[in-house]
């Protein structure tokens, strides 16, 4: 050891390391700013520079959305790996990987609680669960939701953010489509409203079913919603796509999507629509 060593070792700042937390800071994917994780989290997941909406968890969006006191509801069981499926690795150990990496069993959860008084069943995909796709598990939680929204007399609102279906269920997962839009329809006959949040991303299979059957489309702003990608559906039509194709803000002006609405406005949003659509108690 050099006596440069041996009398920074001395001191007692150069001796006793400060150990900084490994999440203090977050990197805005949009502008790339330096945010504190702490402050970024106040904002809701939104950047302070750039306005940019960043993925939520399942929790964070349940307390973002409902009042205190929401109950989160089981997830129903289905039958896991029913193909066999395995690419690079075996479909239950990705299964395995992702639940240790997330607090709820699956991509969709859904929490029975209020929004500014108003009663509903809330369903939230998370991104972070195997890109939220949907495979039986998330079709049986979007039944189960709405059979509880119509047990309770309760509108059911859906977050939806998905990469599409999953493949390691091959036409399984396909066939959720058609079941969860038969589950809408039960709602309608109830007289129920169904509201669909769509947050970044919402593509594929989920877009082609659920997430375009609401009778309100709320919007984050700058999210991406579509079905097939921008570069496919160009390869196909070849012809370029219009700026913004596919983002929040394109489809409102197109009639596709009803409002785009700012992360912290989002709850009385949502508490007004409610208002509008349940039947008015009878005098």
């Amino acid at each position: 050891m050099s006596w440069l060593n041996r009398v920074r070792n001395a001191l007692p700042s150069f001796a006793q390391k400060r150990e900084t937390p490994d999440n203090l800071w977050i990197k805005c994917p949009s502008c790339s700013e330096m945010l504190f994780t702490k402050e970024y989290a106040e904002n809701l997941s939104v950047c302070p520079r750039c306005d940019h909406h960043g993925r939520v968890r399942t929790d964070d969006r349940f307390g973002q959305l409902l009042d205190p006191g929401y109950s989160v509801l089981a997830t129903p069981r289905v039958k896991e790996d029913p193909l066999k499926f395995r690419d690079s690795k075996r479909y239950p150990d990705r299964l395995k990987a992702a639940r240790a990496a997330n607090p709820h069993p699956d991509a969709l959860t859904n929490a029975k609680g209020t929004v500014n008084g108003h009663k509903v069943i809330l369903g939230v995909q998370d991104f972070a669960f195997m890109g939220g796709s949907m495979g039986m598990a998330v079709g049986a939680a979007f039944v189960e939701g709405v059979e509880r929204a119509i047990k309770d007399k309760a509108p059911y609102v859906i977050c939806t953010a998905a990469g599409g279906a999953r493949m390691q269920e091959g036409i399984l997962s396909l066939m959720q489509m058609p079941k969860t839009t038969v589950a809408l329809r039960r709602l309608r006959r109830a007289g129920l409203p169904y509201i669909v949040i769509l947050t970044d991303p919402t593509t594929g299979g989920v877009t082609a079913s659920y997430a375009m059957l609401g009778d309100i489309h709320i919007a984050e702003p700058g999210c991406l919603i579509g079905f097939a990608g921008q570069r496919v559906i160009q390869d196909t039509i070849r012809e370029k796509l219009p700026e913004g194709f596919q983002r929040a803000e394109y489809l409102h002006e197109h009639g596709m999507v009803d409002m785009v609405v700012h992360r912290k406005d989002l709850k009385s949003t949502l508490a007004r629509v409610l208002e509008y659509l349940q039947p008015a108690k009878a005098a």
